[in-house]
């Protein structure tokens, strides 16, 4: 019955049906006809689960860093970003381009949200590239990629959900992308400047010598001063131990609102009001996803289906290592059939026990799951993440698909190699700052 029920989510996902909604229609199928007797399982036992499973207060972090995205696009907050880091990156061939990617790693890291940091930053960005003389496939893509920093620089809404379903530690998790997120944002500006390197139509802004160079940083960084300290605020308070993940998402709200009102002035009390209601919309549509995934999760336990794929894997090698090969291919089949979020809340409580028992840390796997779950976003025919670009650019896909290619084999590719068989060097932050085990 276990097989049936994974058929009619996959079958209710393909045909457009929405995800809570899938997953509702698997567990339908399950409570009625699963069980070892095929008998069911009794409802009134799985609707308290999931309410209590509802019950965490880090789940309220999402909603605030959803918010507090939100309150940064319409105040201007990630104009000011940008300014700053032109100064360094905007006059080479290609620099504008380092110029957006650093912007999204530097905003990802206050909101951890990839669609936030691409409508703030990408419609700041696509005129300027386009002045330049940047393709516009170019850049569609390249801010699609830089956009998914986001979801490995923490504060990350990705791993709080997969912290809450497996039992971590949110900022062990927060702390196994670090590194991963520092390596896609390099290899991002890197990949981008070869990319470009041989195209005349790119225009190279004027060189600046040291002392103009100084003379606008002075001028740019003391503009972007309130802005800079939110993420210096929101991870300052996180890693230092002086507030929980949560209360610094409620933090960079309450500081945000002020900063966009009276010292950039780009918010106003209309677009508060909007940015409330637009950030409750998308964070309801999350608590339904994960209250869905909190019941057909259990039944998947009950079932015994991580038993069943631990076994499938078994069946082709019993080496770990080529066991974690097949487990990110297959988080990468997932991604490009899904979003990210739908992504973790369904495969975390599948390969979770599977992961425990070949002897990986949670906390590595959480560093996988950051990086598949950011691959997924540009891999078509989901890819939700490279469409919004497109639409933000007005760019064919068509013109989107070759420089997205040279990108995920550039960067993320590496990327997912590094968190996948390098563990040492992915745990090395947590354990120093939380004394995780090796």
């Amino acid at each position: 019955m276990i097989y049936i029920a994974l058929l009619i989510l996959i079958a209710a996902l393909l045909m457009g049906v929405p995800v809570p909604v899938s997953f509702m229609a698997s567990s339908a199928w399950l409570i009625y006809f699963g069980g070892p007797d095929g008998m069911g399982y009794n409802p009134a036992q799985l609707l308290p689960h999931g309410f209590l499973q509802m019950s965490s207060v880090s789940l309220m972090a999402i909603a605030m860093f959803i918010i507090a995205g939100g309150l940064m696009e319409k105040g201007k907050i990630g104009e000011k970003l940008i300014d700053m880091v032109d100064v360094f990156c905007g006059s080479v061939k290609g620099g504008l381009g380092v110029v957006g990617t650093v912007s999204c790693a530097v905003f990802g890291s206050i909101t951890g949200a990839a669609c936030a940091t691409l409508s703030c930053i990408g419609s700041i960005m696509f005129p300027r590239f386009e002045k330049a003389g940047y393709p516009k496939g170019h850049t569609a893509a390249l801010m699609a990629n830089a956009s998914l920093l986001g979801l490995l620089i923490p504060p990350n809404a990705t791993l709080i959900i997969f912290a809450w379903i497996s039992g971590q530690s949110v900022l062990a998790c927060f702390l196994s992308t670090v590194s991963a997120g520092l390596l896609v944002t390099v290899l991002i500006s890197l990949a981008n400047i070869w990319l470009l390197r041989d195209n005349p139509s790119v225009l190279v802004a004027h060189k600046r010598t040291s002392k103009e160079k100084f003379s606008l940083f002075k001028v740019r960084g003391f503009q972007a001063i309130p802005a800079l300290m939110l993420p210096v605020l929101v991870l300052g308070t996180i890693y230092g131990g002086i507030m929980t993940p949560t209360e610094a998402s409620a933090l960079a709200v309450l500081y945000a609102i002020p900063v966009g009102m009276f010292v950039y002035k780009g918010l106003t009390l209309r677009g508060l009001l909007d940015c409330l209601v637009e950030s409750g919309v998308t964070t309801g549509v999350i608590m339904i996803m994960l209250y869905s995934v909190s019941m057909l999760s259990r039944l998947y336990i009950l079932e015994d289906l991580p038993g069943k794929v631990l076994h499938l894997f078994y069946s082709v090698s019993t080496n770990k290592w080529v066991i974690m090969g097949m487990i990110n291919i297959f988080l990468v089949i997932m991604g490009m059939l899904m979003d990210d979020i739908s992504v973790v809340t369904l495969t975390t409580p599948i390969l979770m026990p599977i992961i425990t028992e070949l002897g990986f840390s949670p906390i590595h796997y959480a560093a996988v799951v950051g990086v598949n779950t950011g691959l997924g976003c540009i891999t078509p025919p989901a890819a939700p993440v490279l469409y919004l670009s497109g639409r933000l650019s007005n760019t064919p896909i068509n013109e989107m698909m070759k420089p997205t290619l040279w990108f995920i084999l550039l960067c993320w590719v590496p990327a997912l190699i590094f968190v996948a068989y390098f563990p040492k060097l992915v745990l090395f932050l947590p354990h120093i700052v939380l004394q995780t085990p090796w």
